[in-house]
């Protein structure tokens, strides 16, 4: 063979495998993006049952096809809060189960169709074509966000196995030749074949593809690939794919996501050492023949081996899932650090974005907490303009610094989120939460900015004259009452409870219009100093400015499901205060009769 030919088929070898590699990532890309409103539904639902976990992680993992993946996306469901450690352990296991998919996959490849009409559809060199023609299709003919996804899987799923063809064409030159010789020598030795599969499992990056060029090496014929060779390096690939799991894992991560890295890297190490120790006494023993040690190992039992391994380790160590949650402690053990204040706003993580779906889901969650914040601190500050009390004033404070870090963060993690979401639906509520966090930053500002003018108020040794201090009341009732309806209507995606809040929102404006003509009046007939009136004034600007603020987030809320909303909220504001719809008229009036009647009756 000339040196030109094995350059050929180098280049062919490696071409095959960027194209398998790709067609993987692109199939895995779109599975996630068609399935990710399930996928969270089944995460959301993981209980404290192992069993239950290991089903979740096989499933969640043969549907993205990736364990790293699966862990990853484990990992940052830890830091929002969504799963614990043990729940967490359990999907590990199952991870390892749900990879096997991916070899099971590959092996259709390996199909010898004969005169079988439905064996020939699903032989790869039939399956493939169709796949790419039906993707492209998809792709660049109906063009939706709908059909991308699918569009996506059909295309991965035809480059992975064209790419898994050009390999074997690659390697077909090769063998026999010293070089091919030389390395089959070397893999007899079982360690060596260990070595082997972790190495080169890292520098992919992926156990389902490593797995996949092991089957197509094997799957040449008179490749010389026994199975004795073949069960040391699928047990070093499930040993290699631990090492991505630990760098994920410790870049950036809570304690317990740290733990879940070392459980999956002692569970891998476990089931690796106990194999080897079986699989050795069984070869040494000559157990089942020295014919089935020696048996070709084509790209079926590689896939199968690969799957049984793993579904046996899991199997013998969930009894001990408890144990494994205990030794992972003990190994990473926790810092006496001072708890986080509001550590639901610590729980953003781009580590989400492997699922949009989920990362979506725990963005709305986190940005809800935001607003439950805002509210709570907005009801303190009305409360400390008319009451004011200094020891108060640091936790509100506090928790204003907590906003103003978290908006910061969310809208990072916003940004971000926005360039991999593939649904319109996931598209439309992430601008929908970009617009959302300024507002709730802001009526957190305005809660602050109350606290200064109760501070202005004490500096001075004045005080709201009685009918003032009656005037705030009422409209600190509306105001922190339009904050609940719009936090909960935020918090339980519910948009016929934000229909609510414009009505009320209107009314306040008119109270506002209300008291700045009376406190006018005082000002003129000299019953209110010049000092307490401008304190009064400027806290109804801050009060009408938070229902503003609600109004927006309203109306932002219902622009999702109505293009007209979304193209022009002005129009939508116009048209329903033009008092036309009469469920708002209705509204409008019981408002105002909850609260203009009794700021009027004030004397």
């Amino acid at each position: 063979m000339s040196t030109m030919d094995i350059v050929g088929a180098l280049i062919t070898l490696l071409g095959g495998l960027a194209m398998f590699l790709y067609g993987i990532e692109v199939m895995g890309d779109g599975l996630k993006n068609s399935s990710g409103a399930a996928l969270k539904r089944v995460l959301e639902k993981v209980t404290g049952n192992v069993v239950m976990g290991v089903l979740t992680g096989t499933l969640v993992t043969a549907v993205i096809q990736s364990s790293t993946a699966t862990i990853v996306l484990t990992v940052a469901l830890i830091g929002a809060g969504v799963l614990n450690l043990k729940q967490a352990v359990s999907i590990v296991m199952g991870a390892n189960i749900g990879t096997t998919i991916t070899a099971q996959i590959i092996r259709l490849g390996s199909i010898d169709a004969g005169d079988n009409w439905l064996l020939w559809l699903f032989d790869t060199d039939t399956l493939a074509p169709i796949a790419l023609l039906i993707g492209i299709v998809l792709l660049m003919f109906i063009k939706s966000k709908k059909a991308k996804p699918i569009g996506d899987i059909c295309i991965g799923f035809g480059v992975l196995f064209i790419g898994l063809n050009l390999m074997t064409q690659g390697v077909e030159p090769l063998v026999g030749t010293d070089a091919f010789t030389t390395f089959l020598g070397f893999v007899q030795n079982p360690f060596v074949g260990i070595l082997f599969g972790l190495v080169l499992t890292v520098i992919v990056q992926s156990s389902s593809a490593t797995v996949g060029m092991l089957q197509t090496v094997a799957s040449v014929p008179g490749s010389g690939i026994t199975f004795a060779m073949t069960y040391p390096i699928i047990m070093g690939i499930n040993l290699g794919t631990c090492v991505t799991t630990a760098m994920v894992c410790s870049i950036g991560s809570s304690k317990d996501a740290k733990r879940t890295g070392v459980v999956h890297i002692v569970f891998n190490t476990i089931g690796t050492i106990l194999f080897m120790i079986v699989m050795s006494i069984l070869q040494a023993n000559d157990v089942w023949g020295e014919g089935f040690w020696q048996m070709t190992a084509d790209s079926g039992v590689i896939a199968n081996f690969q799957t049984i391994f793993n579904l046996v380790t899991a199997i013998i160590l969930i009894p001990f899932a408890g144990w494994l949650v205990k030794l992972s402690m003990v190994i990473v053990k926790e810092d006496k650090e001072k708890a986080q204040r509001h550590p639901e706003l610590h729980t953003l993580d781009e580590k989400l974005y492997i699922s949009p779906a989920v990362a979506v889901a725990e963005g709305t969650k986190a940005v809800a907490a935001m607003g439950g914040i805002a509210r709570d601190n907005f009801a303190k500050g009305s409360e400390l303009l008319v009451h004011y009390d200094e020891a108060r004033v640091p936790e509100i404070d506090e928790d204003e610094n907590c906003l103003d870090t978290f908006a910061d963060r969310a809208d990072r993690y916003l940004i971000g989120l926005s360039k991999v979401v593939e649904s319109e639906v996931d598209d439309r509520q992430v601008d929908m939460l970009m617009q959302t966090v300024p507002n709730f930053e802001r009526i957190g500002d305005y809660a602050t900015n109350l606290v200064e003018l109760g501070q202005r108020l004490a500096a001075e040794e004045s005080a709201f004259s009685e009918m003032a201090k009656k005037e705030l009341d009422v409209i600190c009732s509306a105001v922190n009452e339009i904050l609940d309806i719009t936090v909960t209507a935020f918090t339980n995606d519910d948009n016929e409870a934000a229909k609510a809040i414009e009505p009320l929102e209107e009314v306040i404006d008119d109270m506002v219009m209300i008291l700045r003509d009376r406190h006018t009046k005082r000002l003129k007939n000299g019953t209110c100093s010049v000092g307490t009136g401008l304190v009064f004034m400027e806290a109804l600007t801050y009060l009408e400015r938070a229902s503003d603020q609600c109004s927006s987030i309203a109306v932002m809320m219902m622009a999702r499901d109505n293009e007209a909303i979304l193209q022009n909220h002005y129009d939508y504001l116009r048209e329903i205060h033009s008092g036309n719809d009469a469920a708002y008229a209705a509204e409008k009036d019981r408002r105002r009769e909850q609260y203009i009647k009794p700021l009027k009756e004030i004397v």
